[in-house]
């Protein structure tokens, strides 16, 4: 059923200028692409989790706090500083799994007080291309690792087309 799904939706979008052969191919290595994973190991943790999980073209990345991976402290007291580490948290792991924050098409923010967000959000927005953010969702969290101000977590994808 899964594989008919693939093959409709594909035949849709690529019309009727792609061969049976041509479309079974893309359907095959989409199929196989989608059960291969990586795990990207480099960056610090502080538990037994990975820092992002390639899925097919899907990159998860998990909540980065505002912890500097050098000192293994937050990066300040003030919820800027910790936006700001946290973020770079982000992209560095981007980086070393190909993607840049161009990719990123879901981020979670976390945030231990509410009244934080508009401060939040100016250094948020700094770090991608304006008009081409991506889709977010902000709550508001009775507590985080580390007592840290805010966590942010992301999807990206990277199309190989």
């Amino acid at each position: 059923m899964k594989n008919m799904l693939l093959f409709v939706l594909l035949f849709s979008i690529l019309g009727c200028g792609k061969s049976e052969d041509e479309i079974r191919a893309l359907v095959r290595d989409e199929l196989s692409i989608a059960v291969e994973r990586t795990y990207i190991t480099d960056a610090k943790t502080i538990g037994p989790y990975s820092p992002a999980v390639q899925v097919g073209n899907f990159l998860f990345v998990s909540g980065q706090i505002g912890m500097d991976p050098v000192t293994s402290e937050l990066a300040g007291d003030d919820i800027e500083s910790q936006t700001r580490q946290s973020l770079t948290n982000m992209m560095a792991i981007l980086q070393q799994a190909g993607y840049d924050s161009s990719h990123i098409v879901q981020c979670s923010v976390f945030l231990k007080d509410i009244n934080d967000f508009a401060k939040m959000n100016l250094i948020y927005g700094g770090f991608f291309e304006e008009g081409s953010y991506p889709t977010r969702t902000t709550v508001e969290v009775s507590n985080l690792p580390r007592n840290a101000k805010v966590e942010i977590a992301a999807i990206a994808f990277r199309s190989k087309y």
